[in-house]
C-alpha cells in the first residue's frame, strides 16, 4: 500500500517512518507538515492509506478529512481522545493514541487490510456492474473490462469494442475492484485476467492493447510474476 504521513511534529514523524519501514509492505510516498501540502498527491489517487494527525497548523486533520470527497483509508494519530467518536463518523479505519507501540500500529494496519479484503470480496461476488456515464447507467460485465484509464477528472473504461467515460476518479475504481485490477501506472489499472504479455516497460492485454508500466509500480508487476 502507498501511504503518506501528515504530522507536524518531527519526533512523531520519525516514529511513523520507522514503523512503516519495519512493517515492510507499506510504501511511504511522502511526509507533510500540514494537511494542505498533501492535497495534490491525495487527489492524484496514488495514496491508499493516510496517517493523519488531528492537531495541525492552518487546518485540523478532522476538518481536512471533511473536505475530501474520495479519501484513502485513514488512520488518525493524536495525543487526544476527544475526537474519537467524530472520527468514526468520518469512516476512519482506526484511531491511534500517542504514544502507541509497534504492536498497536500493526493492529491498525491489519484493520486496513481486512477492510480492503472485505471490499474486494463484495465486488468479486458480482459478475456485472452499472457505470454512470453522463445521464445513463450502463450495465457492464466485469470480465469485459480490459483497463481503466484516468482522463482528467474522469475515467475511461476500455471494453475492447467500446469505451465508456465515468465521472468517478481512478482512485474510486482502485478501491472498488481491489485485487481484481492491478495498478501499473499512475493513469492505468488493468484487469489481471486479460494480461497476455508482461515486458519491462509495458503490459500487453487482450487484442494487443499495450499499457505502459510506471516506475513506481514495477514492484507490483513483479509480485504478479
Amino acid at each position: 500500500m502507498n501511504c503518506i504521513i501528515i504530522e507536524d511534529q518531527p519526533p512523531a514523524q520519525r516514529i511513523l517512518r520507522k514503523y512503516i519501514e519495519d512493517y515492510g509492505s507499506l510504501h511511504l510516498v511522502g511526509v507533510y507538515g500540514n494537511a494542505l501540502e498533501s492535497t495534490d498527491v491525495i487527489n492524484s489517487g496514488e495514496v491508499d492509506l493516510l496517517f493523519l494527525d488531528i492537531h495541525l497548523p492552518k487546518l485540523s486533520g478532522i476538518d481536512f478529512l471533511k473536505t475530501l470527497t474520495m479519501p484513502p483509508k485513514v488512520i488518525l494519530t493524536t495525543a487526544f481522545s476527544d475526537f474519537a467518536l467524530e472520527s468514526y463518523d468520518l469512516n476512519v479505519v482506526d484511531y491511534l493514541l500517542k504514544p502507541f507501540s509497534f504492536g498497536r500500529f500493526i493492529q491498525a494496519i491489519d484493520k486496513v487490510n481486512i477492510r480492503m479484503q472485505s471490499l474486494s470480496s463484495e465486488r468479486s461476488e458480482s459478475q456485472y456492474m452499472f457505470i454512470k456515464s453522463g445521464y445513463e447507467h450502463i450495465k457492464v460485465h466485469i470480465d469485459e473490462i480490459l483497463c481503466i484509464k484516468a482522463d482528467g477528472d474522469y475515467t475511461e473504461f476500455n471494453l475492447g469494442d467500446k469505451k465508456l467515460l465515468s465521472s468517478e476518479p481512478l482512485k474510486h475504481w482502485v478501491d472498488y475492484f481491489g485485487d481484481k485490477m492491478v495498478r501499473v501506472h499512475k493513469s492505468y489499472i488493468i484487469n489481471k485476467d486479460h494480461i497476455q504479455i508482461i515486458r519491462s516497460s509495458h503490459v500487453i492485454l487482450h487484442d494487443s492493447l499495450t499499457i505502459p508500466i510506471g516506475r513506481a509500480y514495477k514492484d507490483d508487476i513483479q509480485r504478479l510474476l
